[in-house]
């Protein structure tokens, strides 16, 4: 039986490889194949996939969050493999090798994963309200392993303006820690520096390049310490250039369908009295309307939006994979330069205080302008970070108020969720071991693969 290394290295593409002589090398020792997508080409919804061998369909997992319709909430970033549907690799291999051990280092809806091995960033949330850097780990006493030889994981590097080059440097040093310490059959992890910049500056910019050489540099003690295992490097979508934020829920709130609840000056999205409101993730949005009578009158409004390239209605979701119980009643595909917001508010002074925060569990919707100060008036927000920091070490709590609301959005320069039309912006898959070469693989068809050269 062979052992697996498997990185997800998020946002790899043909274009970025170019930069990336380490990763090229995995390749050109085995093979480099297409590797195409699903819908929404995001996160939680491939690695899912890649995970399962189903589309968003079978396992349930319709985008990065959705509307819970038995909470009445909309929760995005959960983290309980409880939530995927389906039969997971390890669980079939196991199948035909019992005791077949697994690592899984930042891979999503890690808690509670049948694995022998767990890391995954989780923050301790303090009773005062304070969020400090962690890790959740199992066993438990792995934990300590990783901290006292790497230090606490660097939260703030992970996503914010902040995120950058120390968070995937920690998690591929974990990576190879778990790896030559306890030696499992497979061992999975999850990547994510090329996400930032790509996202901040689009992939055509040179940082784009930097990004992508920067984690090269990063990966190389990790692929030296895989030794005689089978490295499979794979890429859940390729980032691509947008210029147009699309406010789906400001429609839809004009035309009185979106409902909103005050309190301290500050709107609330109203889930349960609103007859219509979109979960923006991306380029995809579902759309949630409580009315079947309502739906075709959404869609058309929808559709007229500019900025909105298609509307799935059942059909069309069945078309895609997508229909699936938690998806919307409608589906919203960008135009490719375009990608949804979740803004609801009409007044930037009603918007609630955790819109301009670094606040991905509160928000009902991905904010892509957590990745910058403040564009309107960058200097005063990091005045105000430094501020807050300076609370944080005091034992003092703090808010860290850095994001821009309009002007954040218009900052954004890359983004994904759709399928890709250019080979060379499209996902890519890198395999070590020759006898699997393939001109292209689906995402359904990765857990196959890795069955195969688990063997």
């Amino acid at each position: 039986m062979t052992s697996l290394l498997v990185l997800d290295v998020v946002g790899l593409t043909p274009r970025l490889l170019a930069h990336m002589p380490r990763l090229r090398a995995v390749g050109e020792r085995g093979f480099q194949a297409g590797l195409g997508t699903v819908l929404p080409a995001v996160t939680c919804s491939v690695q899912s996939t890649f995970l399962t061998g189903l589309p968003p369909s079978g396992h349930g997992i319709v985008g990065n969050g959705w509307y819970f319709r038995d909470l009445g909430e909309v929760l995005l970033w959960r983290q309980h493999n409880a939530l995927v549907e389906g039969e997971k690799l390890w669980q079939a291999a196991r199948r035909e090798r019992p005791g077949y051990t697994v690592a899984n280092v930042c891979w999503w809806y890690a808690m509670g994963a049948d694995v022998d091995w767990t890391v995954t960033p989780r923050p301790i949330y303090r009773a005062d309200g304070r969020k400090d850097p962690d890790c959740y780990t199992d066993p438990p006493g792995l934990h300590d392993e990783l901290t006292a030889e790497l230090g606490t994981f660097p939260l703030f590097t992970y996503w914010g303006p902040g995120a950058g080059i120390a968070s995937s440097r920690w998690i591929a040093r974990a990576t190879r820690h778990v790896m030559t310490a306890h030696d499992p059959d497979l061992t999975l992890a999850y990547l994510p520096h090329l996400d930032y910049d790509l996202q901040r500056f689009g992939p055509g910019h040179p940082q784009a390049a930097a990004a992508a050489a920067e984690l090269d540099a990063e990966l190389g003690p990790l692929l030296d310490a895989a030794g005689d295992r089978t490295v499979v490097v794979l890429s859940e979508y390729g980032i691509t250039d947008v210029a147009r934020p699309v406010d789906v829920n400001r429609l839809l709130r004009s035309e009185r369908l979106l409902r909103v609840h005050t309190q301290d000056g500050m709107e609330y999205l109203d889930p349960w009295t609103s007859r219509a409101f979109a979960v923006a993730d991306h380029q995809v949005a579902h759309v949630y309307v409580r009315d079947p009578a309502d739906v075709p009158a959404v869609a058309k409004l929808c559709a007229a939006l500019p900025g909105v390239g298609a509307v799935l209605d059942q059909d069309g979701k069945a078309a895609h994979d997508l229909d699936h119980p938690r998806s919307g009643e409608l589906v919203l595909l960008a135009e490719p330069d375009a990608w949804f917001t979740y803004y609801y508010w009409l007044d930037d002074a009603r918007a609630p205080d955790f819109a301009r925060l670094v606040e991905i569990h509160r928000k009902p919707g991905y904010d892509p302008a957590e990745l910058f100060f403040d564009p309107a008036a960058p200097g005063a927000a990091k005045r105000r970070a430094g501020l807050a920091l300076l609370r944080k070490k005091l034992g003092m709590r703090y808010l860290m108020s850095v994001v821009g609301l309009d002007a954040g959005a218009r900052a954004v320069r890359g983004s994904h969720g759709l399928l890709p039309a250019d080979p060379a912006d499209a996902p890519v898959l890198l395999c070590s071991d020759p006898a699997q070469a393939r001109d292209r693989y689906a995402a359904t068809e990765v857990k196959d693969l890795l069955l195969r050269l688990a063997r």
